[in-house]
């Protein structure tokens, strides 16, 4: 099978060229506009490298690398940037990026890095995988407002309905839960979700938190996550 090839490009005509160059090249391409869709995707359908434009509009390349970094994909990055500086080049590779390619760019310098990384990500093997410790809870299930979860097993329920829910899904609703009636501000929720706090002009807690109310919703049932504007996010059954 080719490779397949997630690019997140806010430049409509960079996108476009840089999408039809890397079909035509063999790869399997999804195109997007921006980092939330780029997140949506990648955790969707996961590629097996990902091309980012660093600056883009709400979440940016680097904010796309943080997020997948922490949740612990280890998916090649290769960044798409105009900024030349060393620093902004060190923010990237401290963000998880794994190679740069400046704009004003030549494809084939583009095709090159990413065979570069696909044969770097195929040459290595990883270690097996550890089992994580069980948590030191003295209960097995974690309950709130008709919510029941299972930390150990990651399963979650809503009344007799089993919730399907990626990691970082889980792990939200999690803390929701721990903490239900209590109001988590988006600092709090950044750091114990991602450890990092994008702040206030990010939109990756929102677009979370919409992931997580739609996989919640039941017909007549009433709302479980709230908003508090301004502040951040109560799970309470009203």
């Amino acid at each position: 099978m080719p490779p397949t090839v997630l690019l997140a490009e806010d430049d409509r005509a960079i996108r476009h060229a840089l999408e039809r160059a890397l079909a035509l090249e063999g790869y399997r391409v999804t195109a997007v506009a921006d980092g939330v869709e780029a997140l949506a995707q990648a955790h969707r359908n996961p590629p097996d490298i990902l091309v980012l434009d660093v600056m883009m509009p709400g979440i940016d390349g680097l904010q796309v690398c943080r997020v997948l970094r922490a949740e612990g994909d280890r998916t090649p990055i290769l960044m798409l940037t105009a900024l030349v500086e060393t620093a902004d080049r060190i923010a990237g590779l401290d963000a998880g990026a794994d190679d740069y390619v400046v704009k004003p760019f030549d494809v084939e310098e583009v095709f090159a890095r990413l065979r570069a990384l696909l044969r770097r990500t195929g040459a290595e093997t990883a270690p097996p995988a550890l089992p994580e410790p069980p948590r030191p809870s003295p209960e097995r299930y974690v309950e709130a407002a008709g919510l029941r979860m299972d930390p150990q097993a990651r399963r979650a329920w809503r009344g007799g309905r089993e919730l399907e829910l990626t990691r970082t899904e889980f792990e939200l609703l999690e803390l929701l839960v721990r903490n239900a009636g209590i109001v988590l501000d988006h600092s709090t929720i950044y750091d114990r979700i991602w450890g990092y706090d994008f702040g206030p002009g990010s939109k990756n807690l929102a677009v979370y938190v919409g992931y997580l109310r739609r996989k919640l919703d039941q017909p007549g049932a009433p709302q479980l996550i709230h908003t508090v504007r301004g502040v951040g996010y109560v799970l309470r059954e009203d």
